[in-house]
């Protein structure tokens, strides 16, 4: 299934895959918030810290398997594989926009 995403969300997944860090930040907003594993990570500089880590940790690529949006909040489902027990997975990815950037991102099964 082809999913089309707002160019944020898009360029978002291909960085994850790429595991660009700047490229993986590059959508979001200056104070943007991201919720992921029970933690969260508010502004740039923590967002980039948590983007590190977990990319150092998992090595993670998503396959973007579903899509809905409602007004500016879009819920993605995607086959998470990686390095972690279990993989792969689904996980939902949880977006918000702010005009053009990315706003909030939460995390979760």
């Amino acid at each position: 299934m082809t999913v089309t995403l707002p160019q944020p969300l898009a360029d978002y997944f291909v960085a994850n895959n790429r595991h660009d860090i700047d490229a993986m930040l590059a959508p979001f907003t200056l104070d943007a918030i991201v919720k992921d594993e029970g933690e969260t990570h508010r502004g740039t500089e923590a967002i980039y810290r948590w983007m590190q880590s977990t990319t150092d940790k998992y090595h993670a690529k998503v396959e973007v398997k579903e899509a809905s949006v409602t007004a500016n909040a879009w819920r993605i489902a995607g086959i998470v594989s990686g390095d972690f027990p279990g993989s792969p997975i689904t996980l939902h990815y949880n977006f918000t926009l702010g005009g053009d950037r990315i706003a909030k991102l939460e995390i979760g099964l």
